[in-house]
């Protein structure tokens, strides 16, 4: 099993660096493999080199770009270079069996909610979660609490979204995780 993690290029504070160690520690003790944006800098890094240090494999996505501009990781299992960000966000999903976001900025945000509307549509049927670290993604939660009852978006895939504190609940909740119906399915799946 691989696992595609969102997260930040920016190091954020101690608790969420702590988290970010603590999964890719686990992960590599769990044999799970780690997919992610294949940087050097931020929780990105401080994630990969925790599940490499424990013997995890750790696999990098990254756009030629950003290895031109010297943050890809220099010590991963496997690091490929993609021409853009659309790639990347494909070529993840590809490899990724679940998905979770930890604590980080607009792009782990736009990397989460697009899995997570590909999830919705039926484009795929992969498990996706939230790492939520002392709360950080509470008032997010409360923003999509508020898109179901404004009726923007189905009560089934709130319900389905992992909110997890932690490696061994992310582990738990992927094992027992079932898709919802996609968002427009057709009479017969009804």
């Amino acid at each position: 099993m691989r696992i595609a993690i969102f997260t930040g290029s920016s190091d954020g504070p101690e608790p969420h660096r702590a988290a970010a160690a603590a999964l890719g520690t686990r992960l590599a003790e769990s044999g799970v493999g780690v997919v992610y944006g294949g940087a050097h800098v931020g929780l990105m890094g401080v994630l990969a080199d925790a599940a490499l240090d424990a013997g995890g494999d750790v696999t990098g996505v990254i756009p030629q770009q950003l290895v031109d501009w010297e943050v890809a990781h220099d010590r991963l299992t496997r690091i490929e270079v993609v021409d853009t960000m659309h790639e990347r966000k494909a070529r993840m999903a590809d490899l990724a069996d679940a998905f979770v976001a930890l604590p980080g900025g607009a792009g782990t945000l736009e990397e989460l909610f697009e899995v997570f509307t590909w999830g919705q549509l039926g484009l795929h049927t992969k498990p996706t979660s939230l790492l939520d670290v002392d709360g950080f993604y509470e008032p997010l939660l409360d923003q999509l609490r508020r898109m179901v009852e404004h009726g923007y978006l189905r009560g089934p895939f709130l319900d389905a979204l992992g909110v997890v504190r932690d490696a061994d609940e992310l582990l738990a909740y992927i094992a027992d995780y079932r898709h919802p119906r996609r968002k427009w399915a057709a009479a017969s799946e009804r």
